[in-house]
């Protein structure tokens, strides 16, 4: 009769008694001592108990309160009454709450619920929780999850005090490719006493390295490939205006830098005006890009370059002057910080190949989009009126004009060309990294090595000189350091010219001449 009237007060109360959990348990956990707390909770999780994540997460959200002895959770919405004292929490005990939550929440219905659990926990592998684990592993029909899961099971037994079930552990784990797994083998291979587990952690440990050595293989040549398709893009406006039409232009890294601000203008506006449509600012930036760049190079072209044709190095000073122009002018209208480009979320995360291998969708767009722009200028070089009159200018320019080439003209339009495909490198590397006044100024030096180490006037030379230094970059990266390998290819390109003045693909007869 008494326990019926408390029970009625509390409810009145807004209070719901903690009852559905053994009270000593839900006692301990929510007052006891700091280890008998953490040993309450492990208990309560061992058993599965279904009212235990309410709980929790109650405690969690300072709903939890001890009255006559009991723990009692308090209602949403509800004032707790002065008399009841609320637990406390530390650190530790709040790390053993998320802890249990997420050992809870593998049994979740909802894969993501579960694989963010099994993320929380890939560090945690406490053999306490084992029984849970492998209740979870059970009922588990995802077969990613249950990769996971198996490695998380396999972690607890490593924690056992059972040396067999230790060693069993560690063969298991010997299959994985995980660099979190070799970690916890090498944490644990240090404090292992029994002789045989010892060496059958090593074993382990030296089977994950080799298979994580293949992932960091194919990690750089992709990041190599990867940077070799953005100099690629890059050099290839540049192989029109300098390879083909002699122009040394320094103003080309600000005509990327005009690109990459075009892209950003659009998806300003389409975030203004066109919020829904946000995901396909990406296909109105890349003409934006290319008109933007390509009318400031005709511009250029028209006012200064067309009086200084043969005459590189007044060109070169000249171009070095717009170039500063040009800097100014987007410090003046957008400002002197960095601004960010956004990717759309096609093209956000990345695909996952290995652990330590993952594959970002806007590296692998821009690997496509390069092929691409390379296709198209190739073709339009070889199979357009207008690339048989560039060629014909760039071969003999007064013989094309004593056939009715308009000369003036086809420089015009052959230089807007280069700075468009200058433009469109711009918007491509928008999505890779902030746009800045100073963008152009990081990449122009590259592209000229691509360019003269290609071979003056020649495609396919800029398309394996830009591939190979990439990949040849990197691997002095992560040997040397990147101001070492850049200094090591300065001299590498030194070393080219002076055997090979034309480059390592130039092209062979009298054009060259």
């Amino acid at each position: 009769m008494i326990k019926r009237l408390f029970v009625g007060c509390v409810l009145a109360l807004g209070l719901v008694s903690a009852w559905a959990l053994p009270p000593e348990l839900a006692n301990r956990i929510a007052a006891g001592e700091g280890d008998d707390r953490v040993a309450a909770l492990q208990q309560a999780l061992a058993a599965g108990d279904e009212s235990l994540g309410p709980f929790l997460r109650a405690l969690q959200d300072g709903r939890v309160r001890l009255k006559a002895g009991q723990a009692l959770v308090i209602a949403e919405g509800t004032t707790p009454p002065a008399d009841a004292e609320e637990p406390m929490l530390n650190n530790r005990m709040r790390r053993e709450v998320e802890s249990a939550l997420a050992g809870l929440d593998l049994l979740s219905k909802d894969r993501d619920v579960r694989a963010k659990a099994l993320a929380t926990l890939r560090d945690d592998a406490d053999a306490s929780k084992l029984p849970l684990f492998e209740k979870a592993l059970a009922a588990e029909s995802d077969a990613a999850l249950k990769a996971q899961l198996n490695a998380l099971v396999a972690g607890a037994k490593l924690s056992s005090n059972d040396a067999a079930q230790r060693k069993a552990a560690a063969l298991e784990l010997a299959g994985s490719a995980d660099p979190a797994t070799r970690a916890l083998l090498l944490d644990k291979l240090g404090s292992e006493s029994d002789a045989a587990t010892k060496v059958a952690m090593q074993q382990a440990i030296d089977a994950i390295g080799a298979r994580l050595a293949w992932g960091e293989r194919a990690q750089l040549l992709f990041s190599g490939l990867s940077l070799g398709s953005v100099l690629l893009l890059v050099a290839l406006g540049l192989a029109i205006t300098y390879g083909l039409m002699g122009v040394i232009n320094m103003a080309h890294g600000e005509l990327l830098m005009v690109g990459a601000y075009a892209t950003y203008s659009v998806q300003q506006a389409f975030r203004a005006w066109a919020p829904g449509a946000f995901d396909y600012y990406l296909w109105v930036a890349l003409p934006a890009s290319f008109l933007a760049a390509a009318l400031v190079g005709a511009a250029m072209e028209r006012s200064v370059i067309r009086w200084l044709y043969g005459r590189p190095l007044e060109t070169l000073l000249a171009t070095w002057g717009i170039s500063l122009v040009l800097m100014q002018a987007v410090r003046s209208l957008f400002g002197a910080q960095n601004v960010a480009v956004e990717n759309p979320a096609w093209l956000s995360g990345g695909w996952a190949l290995l652990p330590n291998l993952t594959l970002p969708y806007n590296r692998l767009a821009i690997l496509a989009f390069a092929a691409l722009v390379l296709l198209g200028m190739g073709a339009l070089l070889a199979k357009t009126r207008l690339g048989l009159m560039v060629r014909g200018v760039t071969q003999n320019r007064r013989m094309a004009a004593c056939v009715g080439v308009n000369t003036a003209q086809v420089d015009t339009m052959a230089f807007a060309l280069g700075s468009g495909i200058a433009g469109l490198a711009g918007c491509a590397l928008s999505q890779i990294g902030n746009v800045g006044p100073d963008l152009g100024q990081s990449y122009i030096v590259d592209a000229f090595m691509v360019v003269v180490l290609g071979g003056v006037g020649q495609l396919a030379g800029t398309v394996y000189a830009g591939l190979g230094l990439g990949v040849l970059s990197k691997l002095l990266e992560g040997w040397q350091g990147a101001v070492l390998a850049k200094i090591a290819l300065l001299m590498l390109l030194v070393l080219v010219i002076q055997k090979k003045p034309q480059g390592l693909f130039a092209l062979k007869g009298r054009s060259v001449e």
